[in-house]
């Protein structure tokens, strides 16, 4: 999955939770609860992006850690949405799953980063050629 890709995927899934929310019966708990998720959730795409434009490895390096932060935030949230029944079971279980994978690709570049702070990093998952 090339860096373009992943802004697009992230962007969805921004896309999706903006939906999920905006569908989600309105009350106080909600209207708390889906600011934080809305928040944490489009951060993901918007950091991932900036992250692309950084002016050196370090910058990117730094912009992918609050990538990681933001989706294991939002995985928060959606677990609380989740264990309080809040709106479709179907939909929060699959924006859990779509959090769970970019929260572990993200970590993944972060500690490939850390491994190899002199090579250059592409994204790669398994189904990407080598």
């Amino acid at each position: 999955m090339d860096k373009l890709q992943l802004e697009k995927r992230t962007k969805t899934f921004a896309i999706w939770v903006i939906r999920y929310v905006a569908r989600t019966p309105g009350n106080s708990v909600m209207t708390v609860l889906g600011r934080q998720l809305l928040r944490s959730a489009t951060s993901i795409g918007a950091n991932y992006r900036e992250a692309n434009r950084a002016e050196s490895r370090k910058d990117f390096a730094h912009k992918i850690g609050i990538v990681e932060k933001e989706a294991a935030e939002t995985q928060y949230w959606l677990e609380l949405c989740d264990e309080a029944t809040i709106g479709s079971f179907q939909e929060r279980r699959f924006l859990y799953r779509e959090c769970t994978e970019l929260l572990a690709i993200f970590t993944r570049v972060g500690r490939t980063l850390k491994q190899r702070p002199n090579s250059k990093f592409e994204i790669r998952n398994s189904k990407s050629p080598s």
